[in-house]
């Protein structure tokens, strides 16, 4: 990812983004994405996503991948996130053993839905999940994939709980330090 650029700011004491406890915030393009993540996770970028990882890879449990896009200026609410999942789910080639039901939720004009999947995972010969979620505000959509061991499934839900009660879409800050300001 040739355009990537890390950094990390020091905040202004008036700011109000307060991340959860023992959680960092995740800000990617001045605020077309935000999230709280777990602390001790690792974040790498690669060609078309940013990946968070329990551990630094090979060694890592998890991984949760996040990327979005800048959709047309038209009118969205006649496509489901619901559908769209469907047919994102249709065109993976992992084995699935079980398929979730798909999960919607919305918070003002953040539309979310996701849904879990089970298989085994080939090469482990272990019995793994995936989650894929689609959030849409505005004109942004976001993809987040979260894949981990079912042994980890208590402590991986929470992590997933965090980032999707955490997630804003499309708010936008002009200066970084500031973040949204306390007033």
């Amino acid at each position: 990812m040739s355009d990537w650029d890390k950094e990390e700011l020091r905040l202004h004491a008036r700011h109000k983004w307060r991340a959860k406890a023992g959680c960092k915030i995740f800000v990617d393009d001045r605020g077309a994405v935000r999230f709280d993540y777990p602390e001790m996770w690792v974040v790498i970028p690669d060609e078309d996503s940013i990946k968070f990882h329990d551990k630094p890879p090979p060694d890592d449990d998890s991984r949760l991948a996040v990327s979005y896009l800048r959709l047309p200026h038209i009118d969205w609410s006649g496509v489901a996130l619901a559908g769209l999942i469907e047919t994102a789910m249709q065109g993976d080639e992992r084995p699935m053993d079980t398929r979730g039901p798909i999960v919607e939720t919305s918070r003002d004009d953040l539309q979310i839905a996701w849904r879990e999947v089970g298989f085994v995972d080939p090469s482990e010969n272990r019995e793994a999940k995936s989650r894929l979620c689609l959030a849409r505000r505005l004109n942004l959509q976001c993809l987040i994939t979260f894949d981990f061991w079912e042994s980890d499934a208590a402590w991986c839900s929470q992590a997933w709980d965090t980032v999707l009660e955490t997630l804003e879409l499309g708010e936008y800050i002009s200066d970084p330090t500031l973040g949204p300001m306390v007033s």
